[in-house]
């Protein structure tokens, strides 16, 4: 009787080692923070894959740009997320070698709130700077009307909306601002936090483009999707060769066609204002910051793993949430840097 109740006592030991073994093995936490400009599509690859992989769970706190690079600094997450390549300095300033790994390419979007305006609404770099300067105060501004004729645009100030975060997007609309407008450069210049002239700032562009959908007359800058997803229209803006071009999956790449035929080793690269008919003027890579030489071996094998299949199965799910894959060629560099990571 003893030897059956030791026995069922051993079995019940075994069987709850093997379970809290299970246990531990599926709740290897990988956390992440950073840009807010690939959030939704983050969101989905670490649902997805979490179907895939039972034994780690992506956890991604969209902060912003800014945020991601001081936590991947100080070592605080195992990976960071940002919009801006970073510097020569920032990069001095980490512990280790880190690593830019471009995910996918967006597109950051001029978007409105104006009464009767539902979509299609064009406008000029000079005009876009000067909004965002405080020099047009009015939408029936004559430099606007005079590119939108037939559209009703109210005699209205023009409330300006801006990130108040450190933000990847914000450095790509600043760095978009500065290449098309000497001013601009040598006042306010590009970053991820930049001192505004004028306007309301919201945090994470969940927090822009909620401050436009709810405000009359405003204006603001975010990624695609965020305004999609508000169901918020998006100006179309003329590019370096002239023509006004709608932000979309095919217009974002070719603004990426130039820059991938020479993309440097480190993937530091802008796509602000290049040149093509096609091309769509304020487009960016966004970039998981992942150090070479990984503190936790088994959470860099799980990173490299992860890494591996949103370069291959992660970007067809790009399109779908108004994100741009890779090009081929740039895939391929990304994943012979992949490789280097242990």
């Amino acid at each position: 009787m003893f030897s059956t109740i030791r026995k069922s006592i051993m079995s019940l030991a075994i069987l709850a080692a093997v379970t809290t073994a299970g246990q531990a093995s599926a709740e290897m936490l990988i956390n992440g923070a950073g840009a807010t400009f690939p959030y939704p599509i983050y969101s989905k690859w670490f649902s997805e894959y979490a179907k895939i992989d039972h034994s780690v769970k992506f956890n991604y706190q969209s902060i912003g740009s800014g945020g991601g690079i001081k936590q991947i600094t100080a070592g605080t997450v195992d990976f960071g997320a940002s919009d801006k390549p970073l510097s020569d300095a920032e990069l001095a300033a980490a512990p280790g070698k880190l690593l830019h790994i471009p995910t996918v390419m967006g597109a950051v979007v001029i978007t409105y709130n104006l009464p009767g305006v539902a979509k299609g609404l064009k406008l000029r770099a000079a005009d876009v700077t000067d909004i965002y300067m405080g020099k047009i105060t009015k939408w029936n501004d004559k430099r606007i009307s005079d590119d939108n004729p037939g559209v009703n645009l109210p005699s209205e100030p023009i409330i300006v909306v801006h990130r108040s975060d450190g933000s990847g997007t914000t450095a790509i609309f600043t760095s978009y601002l500065s290449s098309v407008s000497p001013e601009w450069k040598s006042k306010v210049g590009s970053d991820t936090s930049v001192r505004w002239p004028i306007g309301l700032g919201g945090k994470g562009n969940e927090g822009v483009a909620g401050q436009v959908k709810n405000t009359k007359n405003s204006i603001g800058y975010v990624e695609l999707a965020y305004a999609f997803e508000n169901k918020l229209p998006v100006a179309y803006l003329q590019n370096q060769s002239g023509h006004f071009i709608e932000p979309t999956i095919a217009s974002t790449t070719a603004a990426a066609a130039g820059a991938a035929k020479h993309m440097p080793a480190d993937y530091r690269v802008g796509l602000v204002n290049q040149p093509g008919k096609d091309a769509y003027p304020i487009a960016g890579f966004t970039y998981l910051l992942v150090y070479q030489h990984q503190r936790d071996a088994a959470k860099g094998k799980k990173l490299v793993e992860f890494l591996k299949w949103e370069l291959h199965k992660g970007q067809k799910m790009a399109a779908p949430l108004l994100y741009a894959p890779l090009p081929s060629n740039v895939a391929k560099m990304v994943e012979k840097t992949i490789e280097t990571i242990k």
